[in-house]
């Protein structure tokens, strides 16, 4: 390291003089990148967060480039009256589809779905019947002939005193139900009414839905629903407005996060470093206290401007760069730019700080930029360059969260070092010359001999008592969990309640969530079919499938398929026309009689839209896809890991192999791969750690010695998870290799400013580097403390978990490493 930064040292020099240069190209050059930061934009999509190759991503790019992502706009509407109800929507849809958007130069929205018309399938129903289910229905009704044959039969004596119910009817009528809806999609009582208004743009396009939504609020105030019914009650939106809300809810958090944890940051800064050289300034002579304390107030800002400065162009430079790299953000490296604040301006602190106490002492400006760079910014240099190179090591990880949080993250420590190494001396030199920084020389050295306390107290008991608890903490590692359910690391909001109290009362199937498995032709569909049933039926661990369907199952793909169906519906038909059963009236043979009325092939441009849309692709054709339904509820993520693991992948006896898209199957992928790849990735961080301060210390005894408290406050986070049952997550799991990273600053800055001062100097460093070390550690916990207080419990999680364990690396630091080193010291094992 030494040599890094003699390399460097005439930069030094060169920045001090000429500032306004320096300060000049650099402020230009932030505006310049500023202007993309600004353009990034977030993207939600956990399809993203995965590896582009992923089968499963590949297969759900193709099966939206095959059968489309139409999202609908839902609206519920509630009175008492059901012609009320149906009243208002006739009129709200045919207004609706006359809202026009003047800046797209389209309407808003293309079709509706209302009302639909069941006669056709009530009409044809045994024509999308499956082979079994024609089967089971001939085999029924010739039970049903027989039993009449033997009801008229006088002589015969039923000795059976139990009925015996027919189930070959089962499958079907199951079938029948899920195939002919009701005709208005309303709930039991007929007071809630739902129907759907498809928009013509992209739910990409977040001005276009802000535009959407506020032009159907204005018509909803000019329609005045109360004057259909009293009791009137319209709520709207559904998945659309819930993805606009998460959206505009995570960028709320953001800026609210950026301006607590900000704001608390600069304040902290500013009254510590005030407070520091106001102290430093009355240690002085008498002769050079010539400035009044109010002048020294009217300088309180000074210390925000000379560590902000630099920083600020530092995240500039990072997020501009990273629009260029990656184009955008997601939600874990959405609230990098608070983080990455609080992160950076660490380096700034301890480069400051240990300028004013050089300062203080009597030396110019030049020797004391000089030996701050030398001294400081050695160990500025090897924190910033482990933090930077263990965030870097997530860069290898197939999870993009990880990958990408390593990359920005790292990048911003990085270009923050510079920043504050070869940025801070130009703002120093300039604002010295304007006399904005005050100082009054010392009348003398300090004398360590003078110092109350030599020894760190209990040092013996103290570092046996970390290692015990840290040794609990490893045996009863298996008490860590992890949080699987998604709804409870989601927000909440009250509009998305309120409208999924009313759409949830609406009678709908319990067919909900498939997964799609898109095939190249026909068989391959009716093998996917008989080999996922295979599955239903011999899988008894993970019974995750509730039903499989596709329409070439139902709906016949060739002539010979429709002959074939056609001749057995026309044997259904004979044996409802048997002297025995045509004269009876049974619901079950009037349901038959009228859905065997088909005696000619079908075009599929004869099936309503609302049944063939979830089957024939964006072209209008039948689409080669298998749907398959969960019997579970997707929001857990070990179920939806069992779901995925039961239909993820098929592979058919050619060898052939498909795989099941869905954005359920992609999420619980997503959490599978952050499973596999977290210990790696925080073993990997621990190495490059331990690698990076074995190179700067040039000794095994020392990086050993400066990264236990590092290990010891990460055990002190697992204790407090434990004791709390703080979970990890899909979101605070990220931040671990960050705390590695940030936890180890300490360790270096400590251990590096003892093997300055030399033996029996631990209280002097606590004194001068322990403060710096502390307000860094405090800056970078206020900065992440934003998220704390915002609506997204994920981000709030994020930010409790680094802030406890940036803590605990705190506590370790100022309380185990000087026990440790006083311990040696004290066996005369320090070696320097």
């Amino acid at each position: 390291m030494e040599k890094i930064l003699h390399f460097f040292r005439p930069l030094i020099k060169f920045n001090a003089s000429h500032p306004f240069w320096v300060l000049g190209v650099s402020i230009l050059s932030a505006i310049l990148l500023g202007g993309y930061a600004l353009q990034l934009k977030i993207d939600t999509d956990l399809a993203n967060l995965l590896p582009e190759q992923n089968p499963h991503v590949l297969a759900l790019d193709e099966l939206q480039e095959t059968v489309g992502g139409e999202t609908a706009m839902e609206v519920a509407v509630k009175s008492p009256n059901f012609e009320d109800n149906k009243r208002l929507i006739n009129d709200l849809i045919r207004e609706s589809l006359k809202l026009y958007d003047d800046e797209s130069n389209r309407y808003f929205f293309k079709r509706s779905e209302f009302r639909k018309e069941t006669d056709f399938l009530e009409n044809n129903a045994l024509y999308f019947a499956t082979s079994d289910e024609l089967a089971d229905i001939k085999s029924y009704l010739k039970d049903e002939i027989q039993k009449a044959k033997e009801d008229a039969n006088p002589f015969l004596v039923d000795f059976d005193d139990e009925e015996e119910d027919s189930t070959e009817m089962g499958r079907f009528e199951e079938s029948y139900e899920a195939l002919i809806p009701l005709e208005y999609p309303i709930s039991a009582d007929s007071t809630i009414a739902v129907f759907k208004l498809y928009p013509t743009g992209s739910k990409s396009d977040l001005s276009y839905l802000r535009r959407m939504f506020s032009s159907y609020d204005s018509l909803l105030t000019e329609m005045n629903p109360q004057s259909y019914n009293a009791e009137m009650q319209v709520e709207y939106g559904g998945r659309l407005k819930r993805h606009l809300s998460e959206i505009d809810s995570i960028m709320g958090d953001v800026f609210s996060s950026f301006a607590s944890g900000i704001s608390s940051v600069l304040l902290l800064v500013m009254f510590y470093f005030s407070f520091k050289k106001y102290l430093n300034y009355q240690r002085g002579s008498k002769e050079g206290r010539e400035h009044t304390f109010w002048e020294h107030l009217l300088r309180l800002p000074v210390p925000i401007l000379v560590i902000g400065i630099p920083l600020v162009i530092s995240l500039t430079w990072t997020f501009g760069i990273t629009y260029f790299v990656l184009g955008t953000l997601n939600t874990m490296t959405s609230v990098l730019f608070v983080i990455l604040f609080g992160m950076g301006i660490d380096y700034g602190i301890h480069y400051y700080a240990r300028y004013i106490e050089f300062r203080a002492g009597g030396k110019p400006i030049m020797d004391s930029l000089i030996e701050t760079y030398e001294n400081t910014g050695s160990a500025i240099l090897v924190s910033g360059l482990t933090t930077a190179f263990s965030l870097y090591v997530l860069v290898l990880a197939q999870f993009r969260g990880f990958s990408e949080f390593g990359f920005i993250a790292g990048s911003g420590i990085i270009l923050a070092l510079l920043c504050m190494l070869f940025i801070i001396p130009s703002l120093l030199v300039v604002f010295e010359r304007l006399n904005w920084i005050l100082f009054n020389a010392s009348e003398a050295p300090k004398d360590r001999s003078k110092s109350l306390m030599h020894r760190f107290p209990f040092a013996r008991s103290i570092v046996v008592m970390g290692l015990l608890i840290s040794v609990a903490v490893v045996f009863n590692s298996q008490h860590l969990q992890f949080q699987y359910d998604f709804g409870d690391l989601e927000p909440e909001f009250p509009e998305y309640v309120k409208f999924n109290e009313l759409e949830n009362q609406v009678s709908r199937s319990n067919k909900r969530n498939p997964a799609y498995i898109l095939a190249d032709n026909q068989d391959q569909v009716i093998e996917i079919l008989k080999k996922l049933r295979h599955r239903m039926q011999t899988d008894t661990t993970s019974p995750t499938i509730l039903d499989v369907e596709a329409l070439p199952e139902r709906f016949p793909p060739s002539d010979a398929a429709a002959n074939a169906k056609l001749q057995e519906i026309a044997e259904v038909r004979e044996l409802l026309k048997d002297p025995f059963l045509v004269d009876q009236e049974d619901e079950q043979l009037n349901k038959l009689r009228k859905a065997a009325q088909t005696t000619e092939q079908l075009n599929i441009n004869q099936v309503p839209d609302y049944f063939k849309s979830q089957f024939v692709t964006q072209d209008g054709d039948v689409g080669n896809f298998v749907m398959v339904y969960p019997s579970v509820g997707l929001s857990d993520g070990e179920q939806s890991i069992a779901f995925k693991n039961d239909v993820g992948k098929v592979e058919l006896d050619s060898g052939e192999v498909f795989y099941a898209a869905s954005t359920s199957i992609i999420a619980a992928e997503m959490l599978e791969l952050m499973r596999k790849e977290s210990p790696y990735m925080v073993g990997a961080t621990l190495l490059m750690v331990f690698i990076l301060m074995f190179v700067a210390f040039r000794s095994f005894r020392w990086a050993i010695i400066a990264m236990l408290p590092l290990l010891v406050g990460l055990l002190l986070l697992f204790a407090i998870m434990m004791f709390t049952g703080m979970m990890f997550n899909f979101y605070n799991l990220v931040v671990l290799p960050a705390i590695l990273g940030i936890g180890e600053d300490n360790g270096v800055h400590l251990a590096s400013r003892y093997r300055e001062e030399g033996k029996n100097s631990m209280w002097d460093v606590l004194s001068s580097t322990g403060q710096h070390v502390t307000i860094g550690s405090l800056t970078t916990m206020l900065g992440f403390s934003g998220l704390l207080f915002t609506n997204h419990p994920g981000l709030q999680s994020l930010g409790t978990m680094a802030v406890i364990g940036i803590g605990m690396t705190l506590v370790a630091a100022l309380t185990f490493l000087p026990a440790l080193i006083q311990w040696l010291e004290d066996a005369d094992w320090i070696q320097f």
